[in-house]
């Protein structure tokens, strides 16, 4: 064979050693998650287009260095760059693939670019790192292993110039090969030639899963990073064509009050517990393990039996900066975590802000870092008035009580928040957010015996965090304040899963919604659907609120239980759940239609209910009113 042609034979046998590396990192993402994965051939079919989109957005550079037409350019010296930089592009699109498997788990889907600004305020990341690096070591071994192979069988193009008796005609060959190239590329960069294929995104990684949970295995992350800079997070849809027919279906404005009791100046107190999943909590799930399931949550059981919760609850995200804008902004989660879009400069307040007009003294607690995960502002947008962070616990205790990780232990940190309630003027509202039960999964020394490892490491960290919840709720019933308030128990989001009733596309929304009043203590489980965008309008009902404010959630204890219901994101799909049924709508057209109580989401119903068109149109309504007054700036009544 000619010599003159090797150069476009190297671009393609280097370019088939990316692809290979990318189904190494698939099948790494799916067997570090085969729990809750499942990996089929039209999922592994599917993600080849997706593949070849980001093998050839990362590569492109490298293609042109090879090709460029410029016999000059064949030195060893050259090549040896080139080398390196295919190295490094593959190297680092391998190991985000490879760390985003062991991430996978806390956020059920493909990392995109709002990671940068989630973590864009913490100092500790150098010690997450080195933790998973010791507890993933096998990953590593995988990543060192396959750049070593990768370095052996990377193809140089072997070009003798010297021999060449035109040297034009090597430019030439090399000038049709990448125009030849060009093509090619920007057809699989987009994910085909038709022109009705418009450039795949995230969302089309639907069509190739069967749940939505799975179509983070059709992706790669490379891939979802890249479909993520820049662009715009709301697109509003035009399900209806007039303010009218969409207000008359759904409206986030809830309307002054024509209640003639007189409003209540009760403390609101509002604990969020850091991956306090409903799965751990033995009390609401009597039925698992034929009935012999225990749950990690002794205290909270004891609680449950004196206040109100809800048979199905559920939290509207998957991540801790999705849980502050639903529980106390009454917010949901749809497309990106709302603090990190533009939307978050809105106008726009929350309970915090409500209250704080009509005379309460607010304020939020957070023991890590002041600042870490953008609570700090978050906090003060929406109108608390004072913050507590680490910073302030330690110059109020003079102690080290930091987990080295995250934030301040939970038994002293909400002793703490407990002892700066007393201090404050009733009425007030706090709310507190913990973080022991986070990864790295750990507990405070005395407690490691007591709370030995059990099935999954998180397991012995909620032990501890109930423990800590027994001692807050101890210290404030000797308060002044305990008998007047209104104590809300809730998790940002869920985590680690042992049971498969809680790894389904719904089950990893499953959290926990306790409402305790110490003046009226009756432990009820009410048989209704709630979510945490509803405890704020829930809150102002029991308060007796009389004023129109903003919120998608509704006063769940006022609502009946045909009309209320609850709604996610995950992967491109919303999760509409309602009357006894879940529905699956992917933006244009219902997927997937389940029974409430078809746990393990395996009888697909669609088509077959009637109840279907009424919650395709009720979604609608919520979808647009969402994009529309996310990208209007009308977050407010």
């Amino acid at each position: 064979m000619n010599k003159i042609y090797a150069p476009l034979l190297a671009v393609l046998h280097n370019l088939l050693l990316a692809f290979l590396i990318y189904q190494v990192a698939r099948l790494a993402y799916w067997l570090e998650n085969s729990d809750i994965l499942r990996f089929t051939y039209d999922i592994w079919s599917g993600g080849l287009l997706f593949d070849i989109s980001a093998i050839l957005y990362t590569n492109v550079l490298w293609v042109v260095l090879i090709l460029f037409p410029l016999h000059l350019k064949e030195t060893p010296l050259y090549q040896h760059l080139c080398k390196i930089v295919f190295m490094v592009i593959n190297g680092v699109a391998l190991a985000v693939n490879l760390a985003d498997a062991v991430y996978f788990q806390y956020t059920l889907r493909r990392t995109t670019t709002t990671v940068f600004s989630e973590f864009s305020n913490e100092g500790n990341l150098g010690s997450i790192f080195g933790t998973e690096f010791v507890n993933h070591w096998y990953l590593v071994l995988l990543f060192i292993v396959v750049m070593v192979l990768l370095w052996l069988l990377y193809a140089t193009p072997q070009v003798n110039t010297r021999r060449l008796l035109h040297r034009w005609h090597y430019d030439l060959v090399c000038l049709l090969s990448l125009l030849l190239f060009a093509p090619f590329c920007v057809a699989g960069m987009r994910g085909g030639f038709t022109t009705a294929v418009r450039p795949i995104t995230i969302s089309n990684a639907n069509q190739y899963a069967t749940r939505p949970t799975d179509a983070a295995l059709v992706l790669n992350t490379p891939f979802s990073l890249i479909r993520t800079i820049g662009k715009d997070v709301f697109k509003v849809p035009d399900y209806f064509q007039s303010a009218e027919a969409l207000e008359a279906v759904f409206s986030p404005i809830h309307q002054a009050s024509q209640t003639n009791q007189a409003s209540q100046a009760r403390n609101i107190v509002i604990l969020i517990v850091e991956s306090f999943g409903r799965e751990y909590i033995g009390a609401l799930n009597r039925d698992l393990d034929n009935g012999t399931y225990k749950g990690y949550t002794p205290f909270v059981d004891s609680l449950i039996t004196q206040s109100t919760t809800f048979r199905y609850s559920f939290c509207n995200g998957r991540k801790s900066i999705d849980g502050m804008p639903s529980i106390l902004s009454s917010i949901p989660m749809f497309v990106e975590p709302f603090i990190l879009t533009p939307a978050s400069m809105n106008e726009f307040t929350g309970l915090a802000g409500i209250l704080g007009a009509e005379g309460y003294q607010t304020a939020f607690f957070h023991g890590a870092q002041n600042g870490s995960m953008g609570f700090q502002a978050f906090a003060q947008k929406t109108g608390f008035q004072r913050y507590y962070g680490r910073t302030e616990y330690e110059a109020a205790k003079g102690t080290n009580d930091f987990d080295g990780t995250w934030a301040i232990w939970d038994e002293p940190f909400l002793q703490y928040y407990a002892e700066e309630m007393s201090r404050m003027q009733q009425p007030f509202m706090t709310a507190v957010f913990t973080a022991s039960s986070h990864h790295p999964f750990v507990v405070p020394e005395q407690y490691r015996k007591q709370f030995p490892e059990e099935h999954l490491e998180i397991q012995k960290c909620i032990r501890y965090t109930d423990l800590s919840l027994r001692r807050f709720f101890e210290t404030a019933s000797r308060q002044p304040w305990f008998e007047n308030t209104i104590f809300v128990l809730t998790s940002d989001h869920t985590n680690m899963s042992d049971h498969a009733e809680y790894q389904t596309d719904l089950g990893g929304f499953c959290s926990p919604i306790i409402i305790y009043e110490p003046q009226n203590p009756i432990g009820k489980i009410e048989d209704k659907i709630a979510q945490q965008i509803d405890i704020l309008p829930t809150i102002l009902g029991m308060l007796n609120y009389s004023k129109p404010y903003f919120g998608f959630g509704i006063d769940v204890l006022s609502t009946p239980k045909e009309e209320a219901w609850a709604v996610n994101y995950l992967n491109g799909i919303y999760q509409y759940v309602k009357d006894g049924y879940v529905l699956q709508f992917d933006g244009i057209k219902t997927t997937a239609l389940y029974s409430l109580d078809d746990r393990l989401m395996k009888n697909n119903l669609m088509g077959k209910v009637e109840r279907q068109a009424q919650m395709e149109t009720e979604l609608k309504a919520i979808i647009q009113q969402y994009m529309e007054r996310m990208t209007q700036n009308r977050l407010h009544p």
